[in-house]
């Protein structure tokens, strides 16, 4: 992206700016910031919470060579010799060497300190407002234009939601230790910003394409998936067409990060001959693009069930690297879009709802290890679930018979190896860690349909969700045992710790499943398929098999909905020949970190409370 305006001179800040080490330094280096430049200190710290929710990031730069709390840009720096991880060469502007320039820091110490990073930042947001030809007003309403030209977003739609999601931050207010253990608050601050001083940017306002599904509250676009019939054999992709929710409702949304760039995202989205999802979102700013419509279906979740009956969201971004490409105004973007099909489609706004890639089960056994694991461990689900507005929050008490899971995400780091062939740095995790016993040097408990040909032992890696459990996933409660507590996980009881001092799990009510009486084992399917006798004579049947996990009749699971068994079959190119065959009640459980489905006729449904 480019600059809308160009820079102007100013002068050097004083040394006091930058503050020492203490854990309110962070927030005195932002009130002495906004006296130097005459920036309202809400302003600079909304701007700042947007780019990076306060966060230095131990100096490392995000993908797009942004560093510390202001995300100063670098790009030469970060990239340092290295192959440019986006794919792009139209880089965002290289803001902290103009930083150096106006205040006379040292780049390093830009990069590497987070109070000198803020004093470097200041005096940019104040060149913006001059560069409108406004003045250093202490009235955070002014500043409108300014945050907007900070974005250097290159469309006015882009810059105007950027600026819109900061005067939202400023109206809520926010409060934050970041994991560098600096508390900084910014109160509610409640304005109503001059929206007309964008105007003065002079972007460019390319009309919405009316074919878009996006609030009017993000940055959107329209960038197709191809549906193209491709031999004379009847292939076809890359998504079906379809009309829900008359057809089939959409019960589910589900949130996927690329492991690719921006662009290799698109290139892959535009090739007829491979898969598709309705919605992908930038890193950098969280701009969006959809390529297929809501009532289609894409082909994204690799569980068929699954994909008839939900929408796909991809965000930009590798898994083992949050820091660089997880950005807050993704996250932001990502949940105003959620919380708009939501309402649209009448999706509860949980976790039995709004799957990760990675909770999504195999259709049949043979199929589980195959299954994804994105967005992975360090994708924050309860920041996510709070800017749905739909906090996780305890239910019930003790005797609830249910926990959600919950761990503080910046304290909570559990040790991940596998990444890139080493063990993880240190970082914040929404996933707890499941053990045999009662005990941090125990065994992990076993995943036999993730690790099948042996005794199903799960590991530490980044990328094995065999022993974990995730924040907002609902289980049974099988035992508590002073600071640790144990739920019942693909047919084991598995141990967390969740220590009353700082607990990684919130109690909880709701509806749960146990077997029928004098019943061994509960089947547990990958998919929600009718019984035979509901199929037409012109549809094949469609067999369901149990997966390999043994789950006994007496254990209990959280019930995530009750759902009539579909199958939509579309197996041609032409949408008039599809058909969606339903027949019996499945309940949706949580069975391990993956859901699962049971057939009603094999369960009993009770209240959890006990």
């Amino acid at each position: 992206m480019a600059l809308a305006l160009p820079l102007l001179l100013a002068g050097p800040v004083s040394p006091g700016a930058v503050a020492a080490d203490d854990d309110r330094a962070l927030q005195a280096a932002f009130g002495a910031a906004a006296r130097e430049s005459g920036v309202p200190e809400p302003v600079l710290l909304a701007v700042s919470y947007l780019s990076s929710r306060w966060e230095g990031h131990g100096g490392a730069p995000s993908v797009t060579g942004g560093y510390g709390p202001m995300h100063l840009t670098d790009a030469a720096t970060a990239l340092a010799g290295e192959p440019d991880r986006r794919g792009d060469d139209a880089r965002t502007p290289q803001t902290l060497v103009r930083a150096a320039a106006l205040t006379g820091l040292d780049p390093d110490e830009l990069r590497a300190r987070d109070a000198a990073n803020v004093a470097g930042g200041a005096p940019l947001l104040a060149e913006h407002q001059r560069a409108l030809g406004l003045p250093p007003s202490p009235d955070p309403a002014d500043w409108y234009g300014a945050v907007a030209a900070w974005s250097g977003a290159d469309t006015l739609e882009a810059a105007e939601v950027f600026a819109d999601e900061v005067y939202t931050v400023l109206r809520e207010g926010a409060a934050r230790t970041t994991p560098e253990g600096q508390r900084v608050v910014l109160p509610a601050t409640p304005v109503t910003p001059d929206r007309a001083q964008t105007a003065a940017l002079g972007l460019p306002e390319p009309p919405r394409d009316p074919r878009v599904e996006c609030p009017r509250t993000v940055s959107c676009a329209w960038l197709p998936a191809p549906y193209e019939e491709l031999d004379e054999e009847g292939g076809y992709g890359n998504h079906d067409k379809a009309d829900r929710p008359r057809s089939q409702s959409i019960d589910y949304i589900v949130i996927h990060d690329t492991e690719a760039t921006w662009e290799r995202t698109l290139s892959l989205v535009a090739d007829p001959a491979y898969v598709s999802w309705h919605y992908s979102l930038r890193s950098a700013d969280g701009h969006i693009a959809q390529h297929v419509p809501t009532k289609d279906v894409g082909w994204h979740a690799g569980n068929w069930y699954v994909n008839a009956k939900s929408i796909g969201l991809e965000h930009e971004g590798f898994l083992t690297d949050p820091d660089a490409w997880y950005t807050e105004a993704m996250y932001r973007t990502s949940a105003r879009l959620v919380r708009h099909l939501a309402r649209a489609y009448d999706i509860p706004l949980d976790r039995q709802h709004i799957l990760g890639h990675d909770n999504v089960q195999g259709t049949v056994t043979a199929n589980v290890p195959g299954m994804h694991t994105d967005p992975g461990p360090y994708w924050d689900w309860s920041h996510y679930f709070e800017l749905l507005g739909a906090p996780l929050h305890p239910t019930a008490g003790p005797r609830g018979g249910l926990v959600t899971i919950a761990p503080d995400y910046d304290r909570h780091s559990p040790v991940y190896t596998d990444c890139d062939g080493t063990a993880c740095a240190p970082h914040g995790s929404s996933a707890v860690r499941l053990h045999t016993e009662p005990d941090a040097g125990a065994p992990l408990v076993r995943d036999i349909g993730t690790h099948p040909g042996g005794d199903g032992t799960s590991s530490t890696g980044v990328n094995d969700v065999g022993a974990r459990a995730t924040a907002g996933q609902r289980f049974a409660v099988a035992e508590r045992r002073g600071e640790w507590t144990a739920i019942w996980y693909l047919g084991q009881k598995a141990w967390f710790h969740n220590p009353p001092g700082a607990p990684t799990a919130f109690d909880a009510q709701g509806w749960v499943i146990t077997g029928k009486r004098g019943a061994q084992t509960i089947p547990v399917y990958g998919r929600a398929y009718p019984q035979e006798s509901a199929y037409p004579p012109d549809v094949p049947y469609q067999p369901v098999s149990p997966l390999s996990y043994e789950v006994p009749a007496d254990q209990v699971y959280a019930v995530g909905l009750r759902t009539a068994s579909e199958y939509y079959r579309a197996v041609t190119f032409d949408p008039a020949g599809h058909q969606v065959v339903r027949g019996e009640t499945y309940y949706q459980i949580q069975v391990g970190h993956r859901i699962g489905f049971v057939k009603a006729s094999d369960v009993t449904v009770r209240w959890s409370a006990r």
